[in-house]
């Protein structure tokens, strides 16, 4: 993220807002680590059978992770974006009841000698609905909205959800034209090999080939194509001018339908 917001990144970012109507969905697990792990509190991190690797979510936890995500890093970003005169609004999933999601009652996951499991599901969702009034409305009044993946439970709790799967379904309620998936590798790599274009049967058939990083973004990718998206490509924001490069296809992964 820190790459994807350097002086040249925020250049190139503000070059395609004046082109297109944007939404950025953001991470910082590893600011929630960090203050949690000031404040004492150990992190803990689990594995699903299909290896998914996620923060187990327990109440005191949720509370960090709101605060650091919708505080500390959420406004950082806005902060940035307006240095570049781009209108910027920060929000997370709680604000207007933007983004729903039903409470995991339990999670299945690998223990230490690989074996299932089974856990409290803690304060972690899954998506369920999208509030697109919210959304349209700031975008059509010229705004950037700036998003915290934290949900609103059906209890009105909040829960800690994947950043990657948020932006898919934001995408897909939104039927978007592309998704970017900005990360820290070149894109999908198959046999030491980057792969400039898939379809989605051929990422679908990758994922037991990939990393655990990237599982969850091939996921969220097929995810956003079932839902409308036109093209979703996962690309490196350590890249020159990396978020118009990836809309030209000239870095990372594009997964078409």
């Amino acid at each position: 993220m820190d790459e994807a917001l350097s002086e040249d990144a925020l250049n190139d970012l503000d070059a395609v807002s004046k082109q297109s109507q944007l939404i950025l969905v953001h991470g910082g697990g590893n600011k929630v680590t960090s203050f949690a792990e000031r404040l004492g509190i150990e992190q803990k991190f689990i594995t699903s059978p299909e290896g998914f690797r996620s923060r187990y979510t327990d109440a005191e936890t949720v509370k960090i992770y709101t605060m650091v995500m919708a505080g500390q890093v959420n406004k950082e970003i806005v902060r940035r974006l307006l240095t570049k005169k781009i209108p910027s609004i920060g929000l997370s999933g709680l604000d207007g009841g933007l983004i729903r999601a039903e409470r995991k009652k339990r999670l299945i996951v690998k223990d230490e000698r690989g074996r299932r499991v089974a856990i409290d599901g803690g304060y972690t969702g899954s998506v369920t609905a999208i509030e697109k009034k919210l959304l349209e409305t700031l975008l059509n009044g010229g705004y950037v909205p700036v998003i915290a993946p934290i949900a609103l439970s059906e209890e009105n709790e909040a829960l800690n959800i994947d950043g990657d799967r948020t932006a898919a379904h934001i995408a897909g309620t939104l039927h978007a034209d592309l998704l970017l998936l900005m990360t820290d590798v070149d894109g999908v790599s198959l046999n030491d090999a980057i792969v400039r274009r898939m379809t989605a049967n051929e990422a679908k058939n990758s994922i037991s080939n990939l990393g655990p990083g990237m599982i969850t973004k091939v996921y969220a990718a097929l995810e956003a194509l079932s839902m409308g998206v036109e093209k979703v490509t996962i690309a490196p924001g350590s890249h020159e001018n990396p978020f118009t490069s990836a809309i030209k296809d000239e870095s990372g992964t594009a997964i078409i339908k």
